[in-house]
């Protein structure tokens, strides 16, 4: 078992809303190990996205934080923005859910993810472009030295998202935060997006969070899972142990949900 790059301990985040104050995690604690890819798995509104958010210095001003976010030694919660712009996109990268909205409409992708390039590294604006190339070849974008000159609204719904986790690998991070990267992609695709972050894990041997629905995609990629309910962590373990002998009631609903084949 390795060290943890990423402690988080008892994180709680909260919102104003016009009928008080609405608690999106409470209390939570999880570690991400360098190399794995851990799922987190649970209803919509259970706190997902709002822990990676955390994670990566993104949540709005109207968010209250407490707890840690410990990576390398430093509570990142307790960074402003330019202290945290060093770690986002370096050594900490996002893959959104919606590419399109992520994506600048007006910049080619090439530009994109040159600009990544240049931000993090001491490098020429030629070599960036060069190696942007070579990160929309690695991620199966064809042609791509044709299509760096391509706008994002050029590109199909999984192209881009494969431009989102070549532009999210550009700097060899340590942790990707991936948010629901296959949700509006159909079943063929999303088989090909996943052996993408495979391979991005294997070029880089970064941790990757998979934030999920989908049981059965945690089940091909995950090495653990964890189980999220209400803004609560309510299950974690290696996703076989998990799945073969689920702890808590709300995992056993979300795993007899799963369509079955075999049951008329």
């Amino acid at each position: 078992m390795t060290n943890p790059l990423i402690e988080i301990r008892d994180l709680s985040i909260s919102f104003p809303s016009e009928v008080g104050t609405v608690q999106a995690v409470r209390n939570i604690s999880l570690d991400i190990r360098a190399g794995e890819v851990l799922g987190i798995v649970g209803e919509s509104g259970s706190g997902k996205t709002v822990t990676s958010l955390a994670t990566i210095g993104l949540l709005p001003e109207s968010a209250t934080v407490s707890g840690a976010v410990m990576f390398n030694g430093v509570n990142l919660l307790e960074l402003n923005d330019d202290q945290m712009s060093k770690y986002r996109g370096n050594q900490i990268s996002m893959i959104f859910q919606d590419p399109l909205s992520a994506l600048n409409p007006v910049h080619t992708i090439g530009r994109q993810i040159a600009e990544a390039l240049l931000i993090h590294k001491d490098i020429s604006t030629e070599a960036a472009r060069k190696r942007a190339t070579e990160l929309l070849e690695i991620v199966g974008i064809p042609r791509p030295a044709e299509r760096a000159q391509s706008y994002p609204h050029e590109f199909s719904g999984g192209m881009r998202q494969r431009v989102m986790i070549a532009l999210a690998i550009a700097n060899e991070p340590k942790v990707l935060l991936a948010d629901e990267p296959t949700t509006a992609l159909d079943v063929t695709v999303q088989a090909q997006i996943l052996d993408v972050l495979k391979t991005a894990r294997d070029m880089t041997g970064a941790a990757i969070v998979l934030v999920t629905h989908d049981l059965g995609v945690v089940a091909g990629i995950a090495d653990r899972v964890a189980i999220m309910y209400a803004g609560k962590v309510v299950e974690v373990g290696p996703v076989e142990e998990v799945y073969a002998q689920p702890a808590m009631p709300y995992t056993i609903g979300l795993l007899q949900s799963i369509p079955r084949l075999d049951i008329a």
